[in-house]
């Protein structure tokens, strides 16, 4: 990751997010060191930038490898952190980058239904939990709201919500994982009444 370039780019971004009154909430929750996973909701391709932007940390992405080959984007999801995944094909070089990215103390974004769910009915998957379970890092689940409806410039929310874990006494299973999973979703779904009220 090109440090000067991703901080260039979050504060373009946050200057760039302003016209739809971005505002975030529960940054608190946010650890400030450390592994991190960040578990967010996704709906439009907007979602990794503002999320990017909105997020304390920086934030390293798994994106879609045929990005990867689109010329000027490529080369600069690449300089601020992006690494391909394969979604049709195996994911485990992809995982593999994750659990580096985080053993170093780093931080990942994650989206666990995998691809843009606009009508709600992606099933989340398990990566999200593996991760969190190869890597020891807590999970933070977050929300966006707005971004499905750019074009109307209706107002960016970006909700942090409080750190989740898996059981570290004992390995985690299937089940485990399954379990861990729905847990995060439904705290990502819980997010805007929780933060509106704070």
């Amino acid at each position: 990751m090109n440090r000067a370039l991703y901080d260039g780019a979050k504060y373009s971004l946050r200057v760039l997010f302003s016209l739809w009154r971005m505002k975030v909430f529960g940054a608190q929750n946010v650890p400030r060191s450390g592994p991190l996973i960040v578990a967010c909701n996704h709906v439009s391709y907007l979602d990794p930038p503002l999320l990017g932007a909105a997020c304390p940390r920086r934030i390293e992405y798994m994106a879609k490898r045929q990005l990867f080959g689109i010329p000027v984007l490529g080369p600069l999801i690449s300089a601020v952190g992006a690494y391909p995944v394969d979604r049709e094909g195996s994911a485990t070089a992809a995982i593999k980058r994750s659990v580096e990215v985080l053993q170093r103390g780093g931080a990942i974004g994650i989206f666990p239904e995998g691809t843009r769910n606009l009508e709600g009915t992606v099933q989340a998957r398990i990566g999200v939990a593996l991760l969190a379970s190869l890597s020891q890092a807590p999970v933070v689940p977050a929300r966006l709201t707005g971004t499905d409806q750019a074009k109307r410039l209706r107002p960016f929310r970006v909700y942090f919500g409080a750190p989740m874990a898996l059981p570290r006494d004992r390995k985690a299973t299937r089940e485990d994982l399954e379990n861990f999973t729905t847990e995060v979703m439904r705290a990502i779904r819980s997010l805007p009444d929780e933060c509106d009220r704070t």
